[in-house]
C-alpha cells in the first residue's frame, strides 16, 4: 500500500461505523466511507470542532447537516498545489487526497524526463478527469495537458484549482463523454505521452449509454493504448470500485499496453490519528516504459 501522508493541511482524525472524521483546512467533515466496517472509538458525532455531517437519506442520496458555520468553499495546500475545497450534494469535497501519491510520482516521471531532456514536451491525457488534481500537478511539472471530463461543473472546478496553484497555461479543457473523445482522438491520429484516468464504477450517458467497469474498463484501456506516443512516459487507472483487486489492474494494463511496459500495482490509503489504523482509498496501477 502507498500512503498519502505528506499532507499539512489535510488529516484523518478518527474513524468507525461506517464514517471518517476529517479536517479539510479548519474545517471539520464527518462523512460515510464504505470501507470503514469497525467500531469506533469515540463518539464522532459529538467531536467538540464538527462542521458538519453528511447523513444518507433512506430514499437514496443526502446531504449536509451543519453544526457549526463554515465557509461555503475553501481552499487547502498541498506542497505548491493549491486546491478549492466545497461540499457536494453527494458526499464529496471535490478532492481525493489520498491522490497525493500518485500525484509525487508522475511530477517526478515528468521531471525526470524534462532534467534528460529540458525541451521534451510532454503531452498528457487525463480521463474522467474531475476537478484536475492530476492535471494541476502535471502542469506544474511543466507537462502539457488535455483535461477531459464529462460533467461541465468540474471542469470548471478544474481551472478554478489550475489557477489557484499558479498553472495559468499548460491545460486544455474538454467537457466530453471520454469514450467518444478518445475515439474521435484515435482516428485524429493525436498521440499522448502519458494517460490517466479514474473511470467510475458505473454510469450512464446522455444517450442512454452504459458503463461498467468489470465490463467496460478492458476495452477501454485497449483503445487508449493505440494513443500511446512512441516514447510512452507512464499509464495510470484508478478505481475506487470496492472489491476490485490491485492485481485485476495490473493485469489489464499489462495486456493491453506495449510489451514494453513495468507495471506496477497496489492500494492507496490515508493515515488517521488513530493507533495502527490505515484507511484503504482504492487501488491504482502504474505503468512505466523501458
Amino acid at each position: 500500500m502507498k500512503i498519502a501522508d505528506c499532507w499539512k493541511d489535510f488529516r484523518i482524525i478518527a474513524t468507525g461505523d461506517g464514517m471518517k472524521l476529517e479536517k479539510w483546512g479548519n474545517v471539520t467533515l464527518l462523512r460515510p466511507d464504505p470501507q470503514v466496517i469497525w467500531r469506533s472509538s469515540l463518539d464522532l458525532y459529538s467531536y467538540k470542532d464538527l462542521n458538519a455531517v453528511y447523513r444518507r437519506s433512506e430514499k437514496g442520496g443526502g446531504g449536509w447537516q451543519i453544526k457549526k458555520p463554515f465557509p461555503a468553499q475553501w481552499t487547502i495546500g498541498y506542497r505548491d498545489l493549491t486546491f478549492s475545497i466545497k461540499p457536494m450534494g453527494f458526499k464529496h469535497t471535490g478532492l481525493f487526497p489520498e491522490q497525493a501519491v500518485n500525484w509525487d510520482k508522475m511530477r517526478s516521471l515528468i521531471e525526470g524526463r524534462k532534467a534528460e531532456n529540458p525541451d521534451a514536451k510532454i503531452k498528457v491525457l487525463n480521463l474522467f478527469a474531475y476537478t484536475g488534481g492530476a492535471s494541476v500537478a502535471c502542469a506544474k511539472s511543466g507537462a502539457e495537458v488535455t483535461h477531459v471530463d464529462a460533467a461541465k461543473g468540474m471542469v470548471e472546478r478544474a481551472g478554478e484549482n489550475a489557477r489557484l496553484s499558479g498553472v495559468n497555461s499548460g491545460i486544455r479543457y474538454i467537457v466530453d463523454d471520454c469514450g467518444k473523445f478518445v475515439a474521435r482522438e484515435i482516428r485524429r491520429g493525436n498521440k499522448y505521452d502519458a494517460i490517466i484516468m479514474d473511470p467510475p464504477s458505473y454510469g450512464r450517458g446522455p444517450g442512454g449509454e452504459t458503463w461498467k467497469i468489470e465490463n467496460d474498463v478492458f476495452d477501454f484501456v485497449k483503445s487508449c493504448s493505440a494513443l500511446l506516443s512512441d516514447n510512452p512516459l507512464f499509464v495510470l487507472i484508478n478505481s475506487y470500485t470496492t472489491g476490485l483487486q490491485p492485481t485485476v489492474i495490473k493485469n489489464v494494463l499489462s495486456l493491453t499496453l506495449p510489451s514494453t511496459a513495468v507495471v506496477d500495482a497496489y492500494e492507496v490509503g490515508l493515515p488517521t490519528e488513530e493507533r495502527g489504523v490505515i484507511l484503504p482509498c482504492g487501488c491504482s496501477g502504474l505503468a512505466t516504459f523501458k
